[in-house]
């Protein structure tokens, strides 16, 4: 689990005085109140992974090319050990904002819990979840990863999310695994949206006889399949709202560069559409704060309209 941001003490200290928390680092605290913040010279046993800031912010940069540096440390971690990521090559505020950026790519790592998912139900949940994957096939290894994405966001959006929110945003896409582990078929679909709601469809009914096989209640398994069911099509409920919120957010923060890669433009580009389509208003300001490839961006940007994204500390020199 990632646990630590690493800086310096000169990063750490404004003039030499005890650090302040200001600007970025605020909104980071907030953003994640689990990882600590401490000079490099106090990462215990961690294992470090040391990180550029300058690379991540270079103008042209895909973050995609950082995804099995940053996900194969953290799969180095033995036993009690967690990973600590040490972040250098900027001034203070920038390496804050960068951090910000970073941490949202690789949340999945966090592992972030509440009241409702802590205890053994919950690590239930995920052991069933994970012994799904077939981590041969690099789809399957993305859907993983996006799944624990999904999660990490509905907790950073509704930090008091249930039961049934969590396991619906772990589970949303579990029919892909059945349907799409080699192969993507999506841009074949000659009706998008149809496709997207027979998958919403059968992804529900699985979620839920798995969610059985680790004894979660039959209250909160119908919740799961209501929820999974309706994920691609945003609705007034706002636990479905907030599903759909995650997973574009998810998309954009982590799926899309591979996105981009894999498929033809014209259809990386109804994606992008669709999934901005689907997440709601008062939540674009995060895409701001998101390290898109700059293929995407550009997509974005034209999805938006006449509406630019601000700027961000990735673009300086």
């Amino acid at each position: 689990m990632l646990r630590q941001l690493l800086l310096s003490e000169s990063d750490l200290r404004a003039n030499g005085a005890s650090p302040v928390p200001s600007g970025a680092f605020v909104l980071l605290s907030e953003e994640f109140p689990t990882i600590s913040v401490q000079p490099d010279s106090q990462c215990g046993t961690a294992q470090v992974l040391r990180l550029d800031a300058q690379q991540w912010r270079a103008p042209g940069f895909d973050p995609f090319d950082w995804d099995e540096q940053v996900f194969g440390a953290a799969s180095e971690c033995r036993g009690g050990d967690c990973l600590a990521v040490h972040l250098t090559g900027s001034p203070r505020e920038v390496l804050g904002a960068t951090a910000l950026e970073i941490l949202t790519r690789y949340q999945g790592l966090v592992g972030r819990r509440n009241a409702a998912s802590e205890g053994p139900l919950f690590d239930a949940i995920l052991a069933r979840h994970l012994s799904l994957h077939d981590f041969s096939k690099p789809l399957v290894v993305a859907d993983y990863r996006h799944a624990l994405d999904c999660w990490q966001w509905v907790l950073r959006l509704a930090p008091q999310a249930d039961l049934a929110l969590q396991a619906a945003a772990l589970f949303h896409d579990v029919e892909r695994l059945l349907s799409e582990p080699d192969v993507r078929v999506e841009h074949h679909a000659s009706d998008y949206q149809a496709f997207k709601d027979s998958h919403a469809a059968h992804g529900a009914d699985l979620a839920c006889r798995l969610l059985t096989d680790v004894g979660v209640d039959e209250g909160t398994r119908e919740r799961v399949r209501w929820l999974i069911s309706r994920h691609e099509r945003p609705e007034a409920d706002l636990c479905l709202k907030l599903l759909n919120d995650a997973d574009a957010l998810s998309f954009f923060s982590l799926n899309a560069s591979g996105f981009a890669r894999y498929f033809p433009l014209e259809h990386t580009r109804r994606k992008v559409d669709y999934t901005l389509k689907r997440l709601s208003p008062s939540q674009r300001w995060r895409l701001a704060r998101v390290r898109l490839a700059p293929r995407v961006r550009r997509l974005l940007e034209e999805a938006l309209g006449a509406i630019s994204l601000p700027s961000t500390y990735q673009e300086s020199a």
